[in-house]
Order: C-alpha cells, then sequence, then structure tokens
C-alpha cells in the first residue's frame, strides 16, 4: 500500500476547488481518477452500494468497477476493490463513544477517529533516540497523520511551540488562522479553522517499521525503541503510542501554516479500543 500514490486535481477558475482524486501506482505509469466528491447521481450510475467491513465494524459503502479496480487487482495480484464511505453514518466507538465524548459522531474508513495528530517534536525525540543506536532518523509520514504540529526545537520560543510528547495531556485544541496568511492558507482565512476534541492516545502496531518510500520493513525499528519507554497509557499496556486520536467539535477548512492552540489539557487519557 505504501507504493500507491494520492493526488488532488483542482479547478483553473479556482485553485483551492478540489475536483478529482487521482490514485497512481509509483513506478508503474498507471493511475485511476475519480471525482473527489461524487454526487448521488454519478455514485449511482458508476458504483454498487453494498456492505463492507473494517475490522469488526460493519457498514455500507460504494464499490467501484473493473474499470477503476483493475489496476489495484492487478498491482496486488489478488482482487482489490476501491470504496468510497456509503450513506450510512459509522458511529465511533471507544473512546469516541457518545457517553465519552459527550455526543454522537461518525466517521468514514479510519480505524478509529477521523483526525489523528502528531507532534514532530515527539518525532525528533524518538529519532534522537534511534539515531544513538545506530539506526537511520524516520519521517512522520510513517504514523500516517492528517495533522502535524511542527513541534519544539531549538530554535522556538517555548510559548510558540509544543515540547515533545506534551500531545499526551492534551483534551482540546483549536486549530486558528495566523495573522498573514499566504498561499492556500489566504482562501479559507475567512473560515476561522476548527475545534477539536483530543480523545485518545494512539496505540501503535508495527506498521511504522514499514518505509513508505519503498514498502521495505525493518524488523525491529521503531517498534522495539517505542516499546521501551512509549507504553504510557493504562488502558493499553503493551503497546506504544504516538500521536493522538481526536475528532473535531466543528467543520472548517484547515492550510499548512495555520496555529494549534492547547485549549485543554487531562492527566486522565485511558485507551478503550474502538474498532
Amino acid at each position: 500500500m505504501t507504493l500507491i500514490d494520492t493526488s488532488f486535481t483542482t479547478s483553473a477558475e479556482s485553485p483551492s476547488d478540489i475536483e478529482s482524486l487521482v490514485i497512481s501506482i509509483r513506478n508503474a505509469d498507471k493511475s485511476v481518477s475519480v471525482p473527489a466528491r461524487p454526487t448521488e447521481e454519478w455514485l449511482k450510475d458508476n458504483t454498487t452500494l453494498a456492505q463492507v467491513k473494517i475490522w469488526d465494524y460493519e457498514t455500507d459503502g460504494y464499490i467501484y468497477g473493473d474499470e477503476v479496480n483493475g489496476i489495484f487487482s492487478e498491482f496486488f495480484q489478488k482482487d482489490v476493490k476501491l470504496v468510497y464511505k456509503g450513506p450510512t453514518p459509522r458511529i465511533m466507538r471507544g473512546n469516541a463513544s457518545a457517553h465519552i465524548l459527550g455526543r454522537e459522531e461518525s466517521t468514514n474508513f479510519p480505524d478509529v477517529m477521523s483526525i489523528l495528530i502528531a507532534n514532530e517534536a515527539s518525532l525528533r525525540e524518538l529519532n534522537g533516540r534511534l539515531q544513538k543506536k545506530g539506526h537511520d532518523p524516520i519521517t512522520i509520514e510513517r504514523f500516517r497523520a492528517n495533522i502535524i504540529v511542527r513541534g519544539k526545537n531549538e530554535e522556538d520560543d517555548a510559548d510558540r511551540a509544543p515540547e515533545a510528547w506534551s500531545e499526551d495531556r492534551w483534551k482540546v485544541v483549536n486549530i486558528v488562522n495566523t495573522p498573514e496568511p499566504t498561499g492556500l492558507l489566504s482562501s479559507v482565512w475567512a473560515s476561522g479553522g476548527l475545534s477539536i476534541d483530543v480523545q485518545a492516545r494512539c496505540a501503535r502496531c508495527q506498521v511504522p517499521n514499514v518505509d513508505p518510500d519503498t514498502a521495505e520493513k525493518d524488523k525491529r525499528e521503531p517498534w522495539d525503541t517505542l516499546v521501551s519507554y512509549r507504553r504510557v497509557d493504562e488502558g493499553i499496556k503493551f503497546k506504544p503510542c504516538f500521536g493522538m486520536l481526536s475528532v473535531p467539535r466543528t467543520d472548517g477548512p484547515i492550510a499548512v501554516g495555520m496555529k494549534l492552540e492547547v485549549v485543554e489539557t487531562t492527566d486522565n487519557h485511558n485507551y478503550k479500543k474502538g474498532f
């Protein structure tokens, strides 16, 4: 899967208006393009609505046809299908269940929650440990977060950037506009960002051992190092944690360059299985 690349095409009239999702296989010169925001009519004409399963959670999804799925099945040497989430809400469980979150929220195809936040300062701290063991540093892509906070480094003011592993205690954060928006950020300036409930630490499997650029898996790292000091959650004692599972309170666009503000912290995060 690490050799599958995605990109968006945008409208010539409005560069911030995403039109299509392009999925390609690296070094294979093969790709497919589908609407990024398909209409109900398009889905009815081009897909089949069926039941799908994510771990032990059954929901529905629109299954694309052979004209889209063919290149994936050929690449993986097995029957593989591209699926777009169906209309039935997939209600979140575990730390994002209604009795903990305080409201009922749904997500599409993530294992647990809609958002995973990672802190680059924590990655730098981990990489320091890896390098002391003679291992090359790894990139943040290994952890598959969709919001990455730059984090504190030697040049940063402590008041401006979070320190390594400070995210373990985050409870509520806001993504807000910076004083001087540029590029794509300027197009979402008026929308104002969003507020996010940080619900749980992300307990990790060994997928971060896989180099996303080569698809090669290291037999030991970073798993061994993480296990040595990041089994920090009483709710899942035998798994190391990196990143924070989160749920947005509000809708809103975000862009590179926005600022993360920590609104509330807690010492009571306790992992509960959500899939």
